[in-house]
């Protein structure tokens, strides 16, 4: 089969000539749109997040050799979540290209970060069996880029931080309360509130419910580390 243009142009994008376009299509298949005879991605992206992970914990081992596991292990997490891959697909506008259903579409869903970071790994995924692992490895590389060199020292996400810190003083985890939810049904804007059991408490906004989370859970610690300072 041959690429249709926009497909021919992501390719580019990510930097890969397909030599079995047909996995290209499929890792950009949504269960929305997928049939019998055209399966969605997901088996891709189960793949494709196993490679990522290898070439990420490679990486990280060469960057820091004096790294000891409990330094890696926070920062490999911040490189292969779900945020992360959403963010690279959308550097190379991958939402774009995305096979949806017309309930998808309809609520957003190019835009939508679940659907963004499954797809980015299903593309891991085609181009490791189209290629090899060395060509999926030289993309990834490629297209993380600097996020490999810059992860934070200490990358843990703010709800770990808070939780490791709550627990440090003896408390139970962190509560996270949904306080709203606005706006349209596909564009919807959660306010999150985050508890400890000492009473204190920060609130955010943000298009995702976890990303909200994190937002409150950052606030409410840097509020906490201050006053304890």
């Amino acid at each position: 089969m041959k690429l249709a243009a926009d497909l021919q142009a992501f390719a580019a994008r990510i930097g890969h000539d397909f030599r079995r376009p047909e996995l290209l299509l499929r890792a950009l298949t949504h269960g929305s749109i997928a049939t019998p005879t055209r399966p969605d991605n997901q088996r891709l992206e189960f793949l494709g997040d196993r490679v990522l992970g290898l070439v990420m914990a490679e990486a990280l081992l060469a960057a820091d050799k004096g790294a000891s596991e409990g330094q890696l292990a926070p920062r490999f997490n911040a490189l292969v979540r779900k945020e992360t891959c959403a963010e690279v697909a959308a550097s190379v506008s991958l939402g774009d290209v995305l096979k949806l259903g017309r309930s998808e579409m309809m609520t957003g869903g190019r835009r939508k970060q679940a659907l963004l970071g499954d797809a980015m790994e299903a593309v891991i995924a085609a181009v490791y069996l189209d290629a090899g692992f060395e060509a999926a490895k030289a993309m990834v590389l490629r297209l993380w880029g600097g996020r490999i060199g810059e992860v934070a020292e200490d990358a843990r996400d703010a709800k770990t931080a808070l939780q490791e810190w709550a627990q440090a003083r003896g408390m139970p985890p962190p509560a996270y309360v949904e306080i709203a939810r606005e706006g349209p049904p596909h564009q919807p804007v959660f306010t999150v509130e985050a508890r400890i059991a000492t009473g204190e408490a920060a609130q955010a906004r943000a298009g995702a419910k976890r990303q909200a989370e994190q937002a409150a859970a950052k606030a409410l610690l840097e509020r906490m580390e201050t006053g304890a300072a």
